[in-house]
């Protein structure tokens, strides 16, 4: 069967995980295209899937217009199916810990996660981050959400229970990352785009980092924090 209507409940009540406040509510959100979808499915989280492809077959999927997709998603064009995932529950704790604080770009965010994954810092811990779940946050991790064990919590709590870390945070005052040493666990931490990481925070770690630039102040942190964490896997 078919749906038609844009006004169907179930549309409806799936255009509101667009809003933060009902992703919250109901625990759910919402990717886009084949690729995500191909992703979620490898995670057992896709609730409901909307689709005008009728080779998608499941008893989770539900069949619609070209006009209730374009309703029910984000994207100008988008492609011809949309999911309806269980936010993750996953809290495993690596080696390698990114922490975020206050970075509030969801660009930014989705490459630092993507980044995260290619250079083996599987967990990441949020702190008064823009929603992970935020739409252009999940289109710009292409995927990279899913394998990550994903944490919201506050960076100052996860110092102080952790304390077996050596934790690198990132100022413009810091030490040269080409002198810092590998340690077998490592927290780095990124601080906002505009203020960099807290004070109080940097007063907690072991060591702060800078990458010597020239005829730039300073890297966009997307940017940086994949230069450290690229460094900090390799060396």
């Amino acid at each position: 069967m078919e749906i038609t209507s844009v006004n169907n409940s179930l549309v409806k009540d799936t255009v509101k995980l667009h809003q933060k406040k009902y992703r919250d509510m109901f625990d759910m959100f919402i990717v886009e295209g084949y690729h995500l979808y191909e992703e979620a499915s490898k995670f057992n989280v896709i609730k409901y899937i909307f689709t005008t492809d009728k080779t998608i077959k499941g008893n989770n999927v539900h069949y619609v217009t070209n006009q209730v997709l374009a309703k029910l998603a984000k994207t100008k064009a988008p492609q011809k199916v949309l999911c309806v995932c269980h936010k993750m529950k996953k809290e495993e704790i690596s080696n390698k810990v990114l922490i975020l604080e206050g970075i509030q770009d969801p660009g930014n965010l989705g490459t630092l996660l993507r980044s995260a994954l290619a250079f083996d810092f599987k967990t990441v811990i949020l702190d008064n981050t823009v929603d992970l779940y935020n739409d252009k946050v999940i289109r710009s991790t292409q995927g990279a959400m899913f394998h990550l064990d994903i944490i919201e919590m506050s960076a100052l709590d996860f110092i102080e229970e952790h304390s077996e870390y050596i934790v690198y945070g990132t100022s413009l005052n810091g030490d040269l990352l080409e002198d810092i040493n590998k340690s077998e666990k490592i927290t780095l931490i990124l601080g906002n785009e505009g203020q960099g990481v807290s004070k109080e925070i940097l007063k907690k770690t072991n060591k702060n980092i800078t990458i010597k630039t020239t005829d730039v102040d300073s890297l966009n942190v997307g940017v940086a924090g994949s230069i450290i964490m690229h460094y900090l896997n390799n060396n």
